[in-house]
């Protein structure tokens, strides 16, 4: 097993969001690719995570930070924190050592200008 390291957030300009976090096991990039229209009020991001470590997992938590608070409405995992300017959402992928994992759209409601201040995942390994 690795020693933890604790999350670093980094701004990167080649990342669509400009939020790239690596934390130990993961690296995990977001993408808001839809935001608030005329007869949809809620924002659509995509969340992936690359495993990059020795050992193998079946759960994780990922945790998303926002600018500003945001309601949880959906995602392929269980919502753990649902409200505020941070969320919580468990998994259970099966992650080999090199892995990556495409959580499809995590989906928020919030008010207008919403951005990922930061992104990261931990595992049960």
């Amino acid at each position: 097993m690795t020693d933890y390291k604790k999350p670093v957030v980094v701004g990167c300009d080649d990342v669509a969001e400009g939020v790239y976090a690596a934390s130990g096991c993961y690296t995990v990039t977001t993408n808001i690719h839809q935001r608030p229209e005329f007869g949809r009020g809620d924002y659509r991001i995509q969340v992936n995570a690359r495993h990059d470590t020795s050992h193998t997992c079946s759960q994780q938590l990922l945790t998303l930070g926002f600018n500003q608070s945001v309601e949880y409405s959906s995602s392929n995992g269980t919502p753990v924190l649902t409200s505020g300017p941070e969320i919580k959402i468990a998994f259970s992928y099966w992650n080999n050592p090199k892995d990556n994992i495409g959580m499809g759209d995590v989906i928020v409601t919030s008010e207008a200008g919403l951005s990922v201040t930061y992104a990261y995942m931990t595992d049960n390994a």
